[in-house]
């Protein structure tokens, strides 16, 4: 174990760690590696671009954060645990954002159930922008209808459940099988839900200062008590294997585990960058510059690291030139206030 920072530097470092990484990987998301090189040259994209911004990925993981953030509050006030009828709730309220749904259709109505008589992240203008959200996301959301593990809404596995898990690993008290619910909501294939399980897993104990590698091996014994979980456990196997055999990382090593578009392969591409970068940008920038869903394994890394280091890791000026910096920033501040280990218990 190493010294785990602050809780709430924790919160800040992982939410804007993926924040950034998300920004990064938005500008290459779609572009193969030939075509990333081309513009950018062999090391491919290398400098954080001026007002970068979020996509899909970082609006869905501070809508989990508030549906947390509601969970919470309502048990506070009723002892009433429900945190995945708030998560869903998160989500019917980002696809407003998305000019998909109504703004307050979430299912719960008034104030989402969180007690606090206020709308929060709906009414920010700079979360109503639609920037390629995942097609399994959106249908599952409109569908009006949650998914879980034995009811699933679809047979997906798209990363759109893994890259929005990280504040679950944050603040739950069993963050794997939070994770594994919130994943299920909208992604009915284990390996779509199992690895944003073991994502959570993996940062709730990054956040408590255990190591990536043995993190990821404990995330993988988690897993393996639910059916359907052999995709999820291999790729993680994968990454750490490549990890040690690969110790630079590479697009081409990269590319040996997948493109990212699914669950299980964004999930082990971050692992696998998070453990090989010597820096926090050399991960990030390794887990951009691939030909696949680059944004996701992005945000996926940078909330790896930002969780295991705190906000020091995270580059000021990545930091500072984030678009959304100040609704991150915000809701990291709020989301720590919350969750702080002194101020009680957790969903």
């Amino acid at each position: 174990m190493t010294p785990a920072p602050a809780f709430g530097d924790a919160v800040a470092g992982c939410l804007l760690g993926g924040a950034v990484g998300d920004a990064l990987g938005a500008v290459v998301e779609f572009d193969s590696l030939d075509d990333i090189r081309r513009r950018y040259g062999p090391a491919g994209l290398v400098d954080f671009p001026a007002g970068g911004s979020i996509t899909d990925d970082t609006q869905m993981t501070l809508f989990t954060a508030e549906g947390l953030m509601r969970a919470r509050r309502r048990f506070d006030a009723r002892r009433i645990d429900h945190a995945t009828d708030q998560l869903w709730a998160a989500y019917r309220r980002w696809l407003a954002t998305q000019g998909e749904g109504k703004d307050g259709d979430d299912g719960v109505g008034g104030d989402g159930g969180g007690g606090d008589g206020g709308r929060g992240l709906v009414e920010e203008p700079v979360l109503r922008h639609r920037r390629a959200p995942g097609r399994t996301c959106l249908s599952a959301l409109v569908g009006n209808e949650p998914g879980f593990v034995d009811l699933p809404v679809n047979n997906s596995k798209g990363c759109g459940g893994v890259m929005r898990v990280a504040p679950v690993g944050l603040a739950a008290r069993r963050p794997s099988g939070l994770g594994i619910a919130s994943a299920a909501l909208t992604h009915g294939h284990p390996s779509g839900y199992l690895a944003a399980g073991a994502a959570a897993d993996i940062i709730g104990r990054l956040r408590a200062g255990q190591g990536l590698r043995p993190a990821a091996e404990a995330a993988i014994e988690a897993v393996a008590a639910w059916d359907g979980h052999e995709e999820t456990a291999a790729a993680l196997r994968g990454a750490l294997s490549l990890a040690e055999s690969d110790p630079i990382p590479t697009p081409e090593a990269v590319g040996r585990l997948g493109q990212g578009w699914v669950a299980e392969e964004a999930l082990a591409i971050a692992v696998y960058c998070a453990l090989t970068g010597d820096t926090f940008e050399a991960a990030v920038r390794a887990a951009v510059n691939h030909s696949g869903d680059s944004d996701s394994t992005g945000a996926i890394t940078g909330n790896l690291l930002g969780a295991a280091g705190g906000r020091s890791v995270v580059p000021e000026d990545w930091i500072a030139g984030l678009a959304e910096r100040a609704v991150v920033e915000g809701v990291a501040a709020a989301f720590g206030a919350c969750f702080d280990p002194s101020s009680g218990s957790s969903p």
